[in-house]
């Protein structure tokens, strides 16, 4: 769930006695593990802020024609893989490793 890094933080949350129902019982349903509601709940506000990101980046760029921005994406990755690619053909080559016989 964490990375090593990462450091967990208590949280007191109020929500209705009919979510809290639900919620249990779907993830008792789906094998509930230690740390399933915390995972859950971090999902979802993962979800969340990235849904309200998009809705912002769609309203900021509402007036930018959609072709513009498919150009500039294409452009953005255009430069990423020839990066990547550069990085890629830096490296030394690597011996093959002998196989296991069966």
């Amino acid at each position: 769930m964490n990375t090593p890094d990462e450091v967990n933080v208590r949280w007191t949350i109020f929500v209705p006695k009919d979510t809290d129902v639900s919620l249990r019982t779907h993830l008792a349903q789906a094998g509930l593990k230690k740390g399933s509601l915390s995972k859950f709940v971090a999902d979802a506000i993962s979800w969340r802020l990235f849904d309200l990101n998009v809705a912002a980046a769609q309203v900021h760029n509402q007036a930018v024609p959609s072709r513009k921005i498919e150009d500039e994406i294409e452009q953005a990755l255009d430069e990423m893989r020839s990066e990547r690619f550069a990085r890629r053909e830096k490296k030394p080559p690597t011996k093959p490793r002998p196989r296991k016989p069966r």
